[in-house]
């Protein structure tokens, strides 16, 4: 297992931790400033939801530290697994600021800025995150998370995106992201702190 906190405390307390760490993948590489967390058997909108196990979300099921990848349309969505075995608890990585490999990104994704990485899909094409990282474990392969000084400055707490008629799930607050960070996935520019980037000094 990768870092022993992860199955030790609240997945909600692990999602905002991961923000201001670094999601690397060969020379790409980014820091985490947005999240959503899924809470397993009792969330409406989690792939566990009712102790549904299939073969597409057995990773959710295995320790925390493993990686749990599926596709939704064109795109891969990456989760890191938050429990220990058997509690399908997960957090979705929704966004990174991008560190290094930019060019490699945007010849993946045919663009630059904060199109780059502002989204779950987006990110997983521009590091080349696919189902074969599904089921392996971070920084036992090839996917690495490692610490970083960056602290965000204030995290904001809001519902998830894109859950729809699943109250209370829909507006439970389960998604967090670095206030002011430009990558954020759907932050209007007059929100965007283009100096600081949202982290402390």
């Amino acid at each position: 297992m990768i870092i022993p906190w992860l199955a030790t405390q609240p997945t909600l307390q692990s999602a905002q931790q991961l923000l201001g760490m670094k999601l690397s993948l060969a020379n790409c590489s980014g820091l985490i400033v947005e999240t959503e967390a899924y809470l397993g058997v009792r969330d409406q909108a989690a792939h566990a939801f009712g102790n549904r196990h299939t073969k597409r979300n057995h990773s959710l099921f295995l320790e925390a530290g493993t990686v749990y990848v599926y596709q939704m349309r064109q795109y891969c969505l990456l989760n890191i697994v938050t429990q220990a075995a058997d509690i399908p608890e997960c957090i979705l990585i929704r966004a990174l600021e991008p560190v290094a490999g930019l060019a490699d990104m945007a010849h993946r994704r045919h663009q630059t800025g904060v199109g780059l990485t502002n989204g779950p899909g987006k990110l997983c094409q521009a590091l080349a995150i696919d189902r074969q990282l599904d089921g392996t474990v971070l920084n036992d392969g090839q996917l690495k998370l490692t610490p970083t000084a960056y602290r965000p400055r204030n995290i904001v707490i809001g519902p998830r995106i894109g859950i729809p008629n699943k109250e209370p799930w829909t507006s439970a607050p389960l998604r967090f992201y670095v206030s002011g960070n430009p990558f954020v996935s759907g932050l209007p520019r007059r929100d965007q702190d283009r100096k600081m980037k949202g982290w402390q000094a």
